[in-house]
């Protein structure tokens, strides 16, 4: 996956969507992603789903893995 691409997927996110990209791409957990985006786990873990579907990712490792190749590009 090239960087222009991930950028393209990047803007269907939406705003939510992103930060929690973010906050899982740095390894946080699904609590710690709630905690800090005041919002509920259950709300967090629809928004996980929701992103590896968009970036055809099946985990938080491969995510990161993704996003780093990107950036490298």
């Amino acid at each position: 996956m090239t960087q222009s691409h991930i950028a393209s997927v990047e803007q269907t996110l939406t705003t939510r969507e992103y930060e929690v990209m973010r906050l899982i791409a740095q390894g946080l957990p699904n609590k710690l992603c709630a905690y800090q985006l005041g919002i509920s786990q259950r709300t967090v873990e629809a928004h996980r789903a929701r992103i590896f579907k968009k970036l055809a990712v099946r985990n938080a490792t491969e995510l990161a893995y993704k996003l780093s190749q990107a950036q490298n590009d």
